[in-house]
């Protein structure tokens, strides 16, 4: 190899001034021979906090062997990891967003500092998967992302079962559905081992999103996680970077405007996360394509959705998998024209060369249904503007609940408010929950709203109350939601001076957010309305809260955009 396979390790242990760096690095176990050979930072997210992680660790190991294998010598580091399904609900919650940050900047840290000439980078919990993309996108060095993989489904009275599963039974255990028994069988047996949540929930959307945009091998977002198949993709993920590196491949060359609109594409497709829109606005601007908005509405006016997958539908990523996961997919998206097939990939290839042997889904099989009859002829991702969000809002609509809701505000200042609310029988039909001061700088954090809405469920309000916050929702949501509501509370958007009793209109379809109260009454509210004082005001939710983007920008904190 040339040292055009070395151009940042170099610098850290060529020639004899480099001395120190290499005594240091030989505790760790370089030998002579390392030192000429390009460094493969191996970012692993191994934590035992989650379920998502636990794993990671011997995933890790074997990205380190394929890197190894293939003339690089490489290097694990660790970066954190949290529960958005252990906090949910909590105050908790509210480092759910920042640790997208913490994740993003300690990788770049360690990258930057020990010198390393490329990347795997294996995550497993919803952040992670963001976390390590805006990180590669930063440092742009050869790299590749590769998913811890999902869950297997847990099982109760021959039902399958994941952690969204026991969030619903809260709400059924509330309205005296299931009993305390039932409730405690369902919570034990519903995590059976390691692995992202089983659904189309945000892991698995980002996973097969960042496959899509071709910073994946092929297949990689669509394995279990205890699997030959998964500790294979490390290996492949470890040389493929080497290989990068000879090449010259960095991660701008692949994702590019055409990439991130084949990654929408496939969320689109597959009914995957609101989750996926804050995080590839986050993503392109670390990668510095333009990306907004009204590129989820333009690609979601001709792309539909396919995929009959929870959390609105009936199936888990695990059951996907044994029908081939998320390439035949792709592959009908591309001869189709929906996916752009001459986009590069982290194999050297473009998108239509790794999809040219790809076989179609076994016939009989309905998770993914055919692209002239789906489970809707458009995205469920609905981006709202209006006088409640002039900057705009994410609402996940199947079309199961209907398009268009009108009711009346129930309004709440934190989400603990509206859980007790709902679990108290205090909202009934016709209902709109409002859910404010969550947003990024509000919260700050931007809590996820699965605790509320899987309550609604449990109680079987799905199709008659709505939710709408400038906070966001977990991938595991479903029913009448919209998120991300921008200019959030704090900032001085209208949601601030809703009041209970007030008729706010959802309208899907005209793609609208309205809030029934005339712009002299809405003058008039704010002339009294007063800005809440911080809810923190040192450490890291402080800081997060003063460097925070609006939702609508990603939530960024590395080029504040307002």
């Amino acid at each position: 190899m040339t040292d055009k396979t070395r151009p940042f390790s170099s610098q850290v242990v060529d020639g004899m001034e480099r001395a120190p760096s290499r005594a240091m690095l030989y505790a760790v176990g370089f030998k002579n021979e390392d030192f000429k050979k390009p460094q493969i930072g191996i970012a692993s997210t191994w934590s035992m906090v989650t379920p998502c992680n636990m794993h990671i660790n011997e995933l890790a190991d074997n990205a380190a062997r394929g890197a190894d294998a293939s003339g690089g010598k490489a290097v694990i580091f660790n970066t954190i990891t949290i529960s958005d399904g252990i906090s949910m609900g909590t105050e908790g919650m509210k480092y759910s967003l920042v640790s997208r940050e913490v994740i993003a900047d300690s990788i770049e840290t360690v990258m930057g500092c020990q010198g390393f000439d490329g990347l795997v980078a294996i995550g497993g919990c919803d952040k992670n998967m963001p976390g390590c993309m805006l990180a590669i996108a930063r440092m742009n060095r050869p790299a590749i992302f590769v998913y811890g993989g999902t869950i297997l489904p847990g099982c109760h009275n021959d039902k399958k079962l994941d952690v969204v599963s026991v969030f619903e039974a809260v709400g059924a255990r509330a309205n005296n559905k299931i009993d305390d028994a039932e409730l405690a069988a369902i919570e034990s047996k519903a995590i059976p081992g390691p692995g992202s949540c089983g659904g189309m929930y945000t892991a698995n959307t980002m996973a097969s999103a960042i496959e899509a945009m071709g910073m994946s091998l092929p297949g990689s977002s669509a394995q279990v996680a205890i699997s030959q198949d998964k500790r294979l993709d490390c290996e492949r993920a470890g040389a493929a970077v080497v290989e990068l590196l000879k090449k010259g491949i960095k991660p701008r060359d692949i994702m590019t405007k055409q990439a991130f609109e084949n990654a929408i594409t496939m969320v689109i497709a597959l009914g995957g996360s609101t989750n996926a829109v804050l995080h590839m606005l986050a993503m392109a601007n670390a990668t510095g394509v333009e990306l907004s908005l009204d590129d989820f509405t333009r690609i979601g006016a001709r792309v539909p959705m396919l995929a009959d997958l929870k959390p609105s539908g009936r199936y888990q990523m695990a059951e996907l998998i044994e029908i081939g996961g998320i390439l035949p997919l792709m592959k009908t998206l591309l001869d189709a024209g929906l996916l752009h097939g001459d986009c590069l990939t982290v194999t050297g290839k473009t998108l239509a060369e790794n999809l040219a042997d790809v076989q179609p889904y076994p016939n009989g099989q309905d998770m993914i249904r055919p692209l002239d009859n789906p489970i809707k002829k458009d995205s469920h991702l609905a981006i709202l503007y209006g006088n409640l969000a002039t900057e705009g809002a994410v609402a996940k609509i199947t079309g199961k609940e209907g398009l268009v809701f009108t009711g009346k505000a129930k309004v709440f200042d934190a989400e603990e408010l509206a859980l007790k609310a709902i679990l108290d029988g205090n909202i009934g039909k016709g209902d709109i929950i409002v859910i404010r001061y969550e947003g990024p700088k509000g919260g700050p954090g931007m809590r996820e709203m699965l605790s509320p809405t899987s309550a609604i469920m449990g109680l079987g309000l799905g199709k008659d109350v709505a939710l709408i916050t400038d906070g966001r929702f977990s991938g595991g949501t479903h029913g009448f939601v919209v998120g991300h509501i921008s200019p959030e509370a704090i900032r001085g958007g209208t949601l601030a001076i809703v009041q209970n009793g007030d008729e706010i209109t959802i309208d899907a379809e005209n793609k609208q957010l309205t809030l029934h109260v005339d712009e002299q009454e809405i003058a008039r509210r704010f002339e009294t309305w007063q800005c809440p004082a911080p809810r923190y005001t040192r450490g890291v939710l402080a800081k997060f809260a003063r460097l925070v983007s609006s939702a609508a920008r990603g939530a960024v904190t590395d080029n504040n955009l307002d």
